[in-house]
């Protein structure tokens, strides 16, 4: 059964942790702020008396700096309020066929990495360069064309080997040429079905076949 984690059990955001921590600063420093203040209107000069004003001066620029940071704490809510509103709404694409803009797509035992590709023009001859999560390639082979759009799936297999690719997240680099020979640029698009949503770091993101993208990045939804 697919979950979607639970807002309440997520990490504080970095907008949260650093009010908390600002204004329980602003606590200690207010504190001694006061001492300082009832410190130097005893010791003051009884002929020479700080002007009143200068006093209350001092109260207001601390009070100013107070509401800043309940401000910021303000803010901090309004933000966890929108993360959770996000990942509530992308709850609904779990299960569903997704495309997001990305040349990674992840591949494991039972599910092949699958791309959609776009052509800026009429592609004639098509050549699919596959690596790894370290750069190395692991496959090169010939995709059939003769449109400017179409699809491609990467069980793992490896031309000439009988070795199958190890689980993982993989990046698709397509080369295509047209009829004459020219250069035509192809653009890969990972497609797959959403297993999973979660918050990272105040981002709604997708768990696609083990390969993870932001939920921004979807271009497509499937039924």
């Amino acid at each position: 059964m697919t979950t979607v984690p639970s807002a309440t059990n997520s990490p504080p955001s970095t907008v949260d942790q650093a009010a908390s921590a600002s204004a329980t600063g602003l606590n200690a420093d207010f504190n001694m702020f006061l001492k300082l203040l009832t410190a130097q209107m005893q010791n003051q000069d009884p002929l020479d008396p700080m002007d009143s004003s200068q006093y209350t001066q001092q109260l207001v620029q601390y009070s100013q700096v107070e509401q800043s940071i309940k401000q910021n704490a303000t803010l901090g809510s309004i933000l966890t309020s929108l993360g959770n509103q996000g990942l509530t709404q992308a709850s609904s694409m779990i299960g569903k066929t997704v495309e997001v803009n990305s040349d990674t797509s992840g591949l494991n035992a039972t599910t092949p990495a699958q791309w959609n590709w776009y052509g800026s023009a009429v592609v004639g001859d098509l050549t699919a360069t596959i690596t790894d999560a370290s750069g190395a390639t692991v496959e090169t082979r010939k995709i059939d064309a003769g449109s400017r759009t179409g699809s491609f799936s990467w069980d793992g297999s490896i031309t000439g080997s009988e070795k199958i690719a190890p689980e993982g997240v993989y990046t698709l680099t397509l080369a295509g040429l047209d009829a004459s020979g020219n250069k035509v640029t192809v653009s890969p698009w990972a497609t797959g079905t959403v297993n999973n949503v979660q918050m990272v770091n105040g981002v709604v993101q997708l768990s696609i076949n083990g390969a993870e993208y932001a939920s921004d990045s979807v271009s497509r939804i499937e039924k």
